[in-house]
Parts: C-alpha cells; sequence; structure tokens
C-alpha cells in the first residue's frame, strides 16, 4: 500500500511487518496502466529518479547498483565459464548491463513480460539501458515462463530470474514446478540466481521454501547472499543462488580481483562474506 503524504512524499507502506519506507519527491513524471501493472516514475529530491510498480519501488537512481550487481557478478564468477545467460524479468535492464561486463559472456537474452519497464527505462534511467546494443544481448517481451518451456534440454549456463515480489506477473517465478523446467535447460554445471527478498521479514517464508523448493527441483547446492538494498523493505535484500553439478558457496575468486570493469559494490571480499549467514537466519533455515 502507498500513500503520498502532504503532497510531496511518496511511502510505501508493509502493513504486515509494520514500517514504511519514504521518500521526498519533487514531482510525478511518468503514470501508466500497462496490461500488466501500474508503472510511475517519481523525480526525488536525493534518490534521484523513482521506478514504481504496483505501489512497490522497483529502483532508484542512487542505489539500484547494489541490487544489479549482486544479482549478476556472484552467479557469474560462481559458473565456471559462463558463456549463455538468460535473465528472465530485468525489464529495467540493470541486471542485463552489469552480465555484459563480463567478456567471455556470448550472449544474453532477456526475457520480460511487460516492455513499457523497458521504455520507462530508455527514458528515465538511460544509464541502465546503455549497453542495450551490445550485438550480445537479446531482448524479448513474452512470458518468461513459457519462454523456459520452449527452451532446449541443458542450453544455458547461467540463468537469472530478476522479478519482482512473489505476487501478480512474477508468481509464477516462485513456483517448484518453474524451478524443476529451470534446472532442465540449464547445462551441468550451470548456475541459477534467483532474487529472494529480506533477510529480516522473510527468512523463515520464501527465503526458506525458495531454498527448499530448488532442492527439492533437483538442485545440488543453495547459498542466499544478503545485501544492503535502502529502498526494499527492512532496507536489506537477499539473493539466493542454486546450482546444477556445481558447489555454489565456493567461486573463481582470483578472477573476481582480477576483473577491471567498474563496479560499485561488488568485491571478492563482500562475495566470501556475504556466503557466511548471520546465526538468526541460520537457526530459522534450520528450524
Amino acid at each position: 500500500m502507498t500513500e503520498h503524504l502532504d503532497g510531496s512524499w511518496f511511502t510505501e507502506i508493509f502493513d504486515r511487518h509494520g514500517s514504511a519506507f519514504s521518500l521526498k519527491v519533487s514531482h510525478k513524471l511518468h503514470d501508466e496502466q500497462t496490461p500488466y501493472q501500474h508503472l510511475e516514475v517519481y523525480a526525488t529530491e536525493t534518490y534521484g529518479n523513482l521506478m514504481v510498480l504496483d505501489g512497490c519501488v522497483m529502483l532508484t537512481d542512487r542505489d539500484n547498483f547494489l541490487y544489479h550487481e549482486m544479482m549478476s557478478h556472484p552467479a557469474l564468477f560462481t559458473h565456471a565459464a559462463p558463456k549463455r545467460v538468460v535473465i528472465i524479468g530485468g525489464g529495467d535492464c540493470g541486471t542485463l548491463r552489469e552480465v555484459l561486463k563480463h567478456p567471455g559472456v556470448e550472449k544474453v537474452t532477456q526475457i520480460d513480460i511487460d516492455p513499457a519497464v523497458t521504455r520507462a527505462s530508455e527514458q528515465f534511467f538511460p544509464a541502465l539501458v546503455e549497453s542495450n546494443d551490445d550485438p550480445r544481448a537479446e531482448l524479448l517481451f513474452e512470458d518468461g515462463v513459457k519462454w523456459v518451456d520452449n527452451c532446449p534440454d541443458e542450453s544455458i549456463d547461467v540463468l537469472i530470474v530478476d522479478s519482482t515480489d512473489p505476487v501478480g506477473p512474477a508468481e509464477g517465478l516462485f513456483k517448484t514446478d518453474f524451478l524443476k523446467r529451470c534446472h532442465r535447460i540449464l547445462k551441468q554445471g550451470g548456475v541459477m540466481v534467483q532474487q529472494s527478498e529480506s533477510p529480516l521479514y522473510h527468512t523463515d517464508s520464501i527465503i526458506k521454501d525458495l531454498r527448499n523448493d530448488m532442492g527439492e527441483a533437483g538442485f545440488d547446492s543453495v547459498a542466499t547472499l544478503p545485501f544492503p538494498q535502502p529502498v526494499y523493505p527492512s532496507g536489506w535484500w537477499s539473493c539466493t543462488l542454486a546450482g546444477k553439478g556445481c558447489d555454489v558457496k565456493s567461486f573463481r575468486e582470483e578472477d573476481a580481483a582480477a576483473a577491471s570493469f567498474a563496479r560499485d559494490f561488488y568485491t571478492v571480499e563482500g562475495h566470501r562474506a556475504a556466503l557466511v549467514l548471520p546465526p538468526f537466519m541460520q537457526r530459522l533455515l534450520e528450524d
């Protein structure tokens, strides 16, 4: 649920957890009801532009790098030699940009059901789409679940599920049946990563269920990596990796350290530390 306080604040209220997050806005830049969701863009005073989908904060100029880097670099450095990458969702194109920083990647296909998100990103978040013309990039606007159904067996190295919360268009991306289909299209040694909500609010629900479902889907290893995300519920977020015939708790540390491309958050040390879950998460996941 959202409110606009005094006409100058955007507030996302998390009723179930008795909390909220607000940003002071100067004006609304865009308002569109797409066939799939309500899309809004605001200009804020301190966070740059803000994108909102169905009343939920999706990204801001100021802190989107945290999410996009953690949804891409840990998975890519976990895989032995990623060449073929698929992104389900990710219509803002920030994750796509990060993936394309890896020179060994030969092709990236992004499948998002709503082209309006990409159009809004092109207009209001141009830094996120700066790699869209890379010849290795393919952008498709269709149902990601159906695309996975039609994908050949064992044809993908890394699969990134860059979805919104598990409601509406993204609900099917958190189901066990979908995870089994993802496992089918990954090659041996393949890695899947999915955004997995707040460690503080969702460890004993969404995160725990996702990890269990990944195991039931056939994945051999699972790891959840927490990271800061100020504009999301609780200010703390996570991604969960799953490996098919590989251990996602280890990664190519030397390659990650030697990488020369620009990043603002991801480091070898940070990746290593994120693999060590805090005790409260360990307890909740074991119960």
